[in-house]
């Protein structure tokens, strides 16, 4: 791997706090993620299952982690079970875990070959009245394929049809909505990475140079700072295309005049960063371009210092809405008449800022988290307020990732330039 692993002491804690939520005389069993296939004898690269690192730190492929807390044979409460290496693999694939490194990795004493899945789990489960099984309950998840997990949860009903199934999703969401400073740490060095792309592409875009070459800057920076790439698709979307809110393909020219928005972030450790700026393609805003720029700036400042532990999501974006909605009065874009004559499920202001301004942030871009409970000390979102006009061809957004704190929040991008003059200043140089 690339990155430096957080210490085992991590997943110790994570486990045990799984483990205090679970019911008497259950077992709880977590899939690695499938390697995809593309075409012919290709496959995608491996992405861990969130929930199965969350809990012990492996980014193996077929990896089962199954926890057990009231067994009672103590060596079958933690055990990890890794694909078993031999000459052939080591060859064509390269190395594997250990169990010495998997335990080191993972803090978890019983490490078992996937040949001894089965019997282990099936002693253990005839111990056990309940079965946790793990799938993915994002709520905008959009699984067309059949998963590890629904494979195996598929398996556990066929043969054990008379235990009580449980959803570990719930459980998983409220635990990883709350990061640990561990995972914090990782996702600075994220957002330190993003930095470093962001600094780098400032001295390079002028008129005439390509979305694409914009992308490959970014992605050299990136990858060479340990990051495995981008943490999402990036959005590299100038002039008009920056209406588009999915924009992703990134083959345009940058012309003098223009904006650019660069919804662009690296993931380290598997964590992950959130960014987005928005940037004069000749170095200097226009007055209108500014205006709108330092109205959508003073949208997310108001925004970060809303999220605050008891509020709620749903509220907060009603909040953020009535902001937004002043701002658009000042640009001249809505008046009061729109205000006044507006649906109350699709306000005035929407024209201009249809998407939310926060999600949760970790290891998912959009992780898992509580949407309709209060917000947490410790959980982090990003702050992502915009503004499109595509009759006047641009748009602005721009978005940092902060951690909720107790009396406050702590911005991961603070020291990413975001003010116009700064910008300005770093292209002029």
């Amino acid at each position: 791997m690339k990155y430096q692993p957080l210490p085992k002491e991590l997943y110790i804690r994570n486990r045990a706090k799984l483990a205090a939520k679970l019911a008497p005389q259950s077992v709880a069993v977590f899939n690695a993620n499938d390697i995809m296939p593309t075409n012919a004898d290709g496959t995608m690269k491996f992405r861990q299952n969130n929930d199965l690192f969350y809990l012990c730190g492996i980014d193996q492929e077929e990896t089962i982690l199954l926890i057990a807390p009231d067994c009672p044979n103590p060596a079958w409460r933690e055990v990890l079970f890794l694909r078993e290496t031999n000459e052939h693999i080591a060859i064509w694939e390269g190395h594997k875990y250990t169990k010495d490194e998997a335990y080191q990795a993972s803090g978890i004493v019983n490490i078992q070959w996937l040949s001894a899945f089965e019997t282990i789990f099936n002693s253990v489960v005839n111990l056990s009245e309940r079965i946790y099984l793990n799938t993915n309950e994002h709520l905008r998840a959009g699984v067309v394929v059949e998963t590890r997990d629904a494979r195996f949860i598929k398996m556990c009903k066929e043969k054990y049809p008379l235990h009580e199934f449980e959803r570990a999703a719930p459980i998983m969401h409220e635990l990883r909505g709350v990061k640990e400073p561990e995972e914090i740490s990782q996702m600075q060095i994220a957002c330190d990475i993003t930095e470093k792309g962001f600094r780098r592409i400032l001295n390079f875009v002028k008129p005439g140079v390509t979305e694409y070459e914009i992308e490959a800057e970014f992605l050299h920076e990136f990858v060479r700072n340990r990051s495995k790439g981008f943490a999402y698709e990036p959005i590299i979307a100038s002039g008009p295309s920056a209406c588009v809110l999915h924009y992703i393909e990134n083959n345009k020219a940058c012309k003098d005049g223009e904006l650019l928005l660069l919804d662009v972030a690296a993931e380290y450790g598997n964590y992950n960063a959130d960014m987005t700026r928005t940037i004069p393609v000749s170095g200097r805003f226009t007055p209108r371009q500014r205006a709108v720029y330092d109205a959508v700036l003073r949208v997310e400042r108001q925004a970060a210092s809303m999220l605050r532990p008891g509020i709620t999501i749903q509220d907060y974006h009603r909040e953020v809405g009535l902001i937004m909605q002043s701002e658009l009065v000042g640009l001249g874009l809505i008046n009061q008449t729109d205000i006044k004559n507006q649906d109350p499920n699709w306000p005035a202001y929407k024209k201009y800022f249809m998407h939310g301004t926060s999600h949760h942030l970790g290891l998912d871009v959009h992780d898992v988290g509580t949407m309709h409970f209060p917000i947490k000390e410790g959980m982090v979102f990003t702050v992502e307020p915009g503004i499109y006009i595509p009759e006047e061809g641009f748009g602005v957004r721009l978005e940092n990732n902060i951690v909720v704190q107790k009396d406050g929040y702590f911005d991961l991008m603070g020291n990413i330039p975001i003010e116009a003059e700064e910008i300005e200043d770093l292209m002029n140089r």
